[in-house]
């Protein structure tokens, strides 16, 4: 492991070398290298879905896992849309001369050597690892063992990329050793690794945090509410919670809990029930819901829990400072919504609210980097500190001070 992370450490300062137009150049033929090249992926993806049906994975995570030409297309796609974007690498991003004659740029900078640890979704290796590059990092990827064949198919067709163009293959790898050792090691590795990113359950969040020695930005459970307010439109707000519920319930900015203003759950509820009962959701709810509508009992537990599946929970709260009150209880600081018509309380709740993201008549599915226009994403923060909410390129950068004296001693 040591030898592996110096070899990717040495290769930093190869990207120090590369114009933004060299690195644009190398993006694009990793974009077409995975054009013409699906084949070998979807085999290796097959096997992936093959295990994953042997393993009894959920239809969410199959979904989150299956490629097809359509998902590969997106995916060099998005590289493509990273290369489009500003270099975020070299920009002056202040600049001043202080009383003393010195002329000071604050600049951004890469930020090293980063290791992301996520589970599940193949893209994420295409995406992270573009956005890495083009904003001259060097990244360490740990995929989750359900993808291991498509996510080794992938790294190994942007590393030859690398290498047609006489990079290191350093520059981009999977960690040698994906074991829970491994990664326990990589994660204490601060002589290497700058960074670590990791995206997932709340177990592997929780452990990381904890454990890391090496600075982390934690990319946590999408524990997502919507709250319908008594000044909501009706026909709004049926159609905003299907959406962030079941468009497609195996990620972490869908909805897994329901909040209902109680002046409107009479009226409303057996509307929504009917609505989620075509879409085949599983419907909890607490004791005020199930005097309404017929599901199963929400417990505290239940509250808790990111399904990333199709299942819901539904609470009737009293007025906006009950559904405020149930997600700072509750929340991940992930995104959370409210949908009404009175501007007073969408501003309350706007402002109360202390997350990555906070929708006005709108679906929680749109945290996302591509919707909010930064291209692909390396992660939704749930930090407060450096990043926060879906993290792009700038996101994977820092910045030091340049200063340029004419001979100036301090007094």
């Amino acid at each position: 492991m040591e030898q592996f992370l110096e070899e990717s450490k040495a290769s930093s300062r190869v990207l120090s070398t590369l114009s933004g137009a060299q690195k644009n150049h190398i993006l694009k033929a990793m974009a077409q290298a995975l054009r013409e090249n699906h084949e070998p992926i979807l085999r290796a993806n097959a096997l992936d879905m093959h295990a994953g049906k042997e393993n009894n994975l959920s239809s969410a995570l199959m979904d989150r896992l299956f490629l097809d030409e359509q998902r590969i297309e997106s995916m060099a796609v998005a590289i493509e849309e990273i290369a489009g974007l500003k270099d975020p690498v070299g920009r002056v991003l202040e600049g001043w001369i202080t009383e003393d004659g010195l002329k000071i740029e604050k600049v951004s900078i890469p930020i090293g050597v980063i290791g992301i640890i996520y589970e599940s979704r193949p893209n994420v290796t295409s995406d992270t690892a573009a956005l890495c590059f083009k904003s001259s990092n060097v990244c360490i990827l740990k995929g989750g063992k359900e993808a291991e064949y498509s996510n080794q198919a992938i790294a190994t067709l942007l590393q030859e990329v690398l290498i047609a163009h006489e990079l290191p293959p350093a520059l981009i790898s999977l960690i040698p050793d994906a074991s829970r050792a491994g990664v326990d090691k990589l994660i204490k590795m601060d002589k290497y690794v700058d960074l670590i990113i990791p995206r997932g359950g709340a177990g592997l969040i929780k452990h990381v945090s904890q454990n890391a020695t090496v600075s982390v930005v934690k990319h946590d459970k999408g524990q997502c509410h919507t709250y319908i307010d008594k000044d909501a439109k009706v026909e709004d707000a049926i159609a905003i919670a299907l959406n962030a519920k079941v468009q497609r319930p195996g990620v972490c900015n869908a909805m897994e809990t329901l909040l209902v203003d109680e002046a409107i759950a009479s009226s409303i509820l057996p509307t929504l029930k009917e609505a989620f009962d075509q879409a085949h959701t599983q419907l909890k709810g607490d004791s005020k819901t199930q005097e309404i509508i017929n599901v199963a009992h929400a417990t505290t537990e239940d509250y808790d829990t990111e399904y990333l599946a199709n299942i819901l929970n539904i609470k009737v709260v009293s007025g906006v400072e009950g559904a405020i009150e149930h997600i700072i209880t509750y929340g991940s600081g992930h995104s959370e919504a409210i949908i009404t018509q009175n501007i007073t309380t969408s501003e309350i709740f706007l402002n109360a609210i202390d997350a990555a993201a906070v929708y006005v008549n709108a679906s929680t599915r749109f945290t996302d980097g591509g919707a909010f226009g930064f291209g692909a994403e390396v992660g939704i923060s749930t930090n407060k500190l450096h990043a926060r909410g879906p993290m792009g390129i700038e996101g994977l950068t820092t910045y030091k001070f340049k200063i340029y004296g004419s001979g100036q001693v301090r007094g």
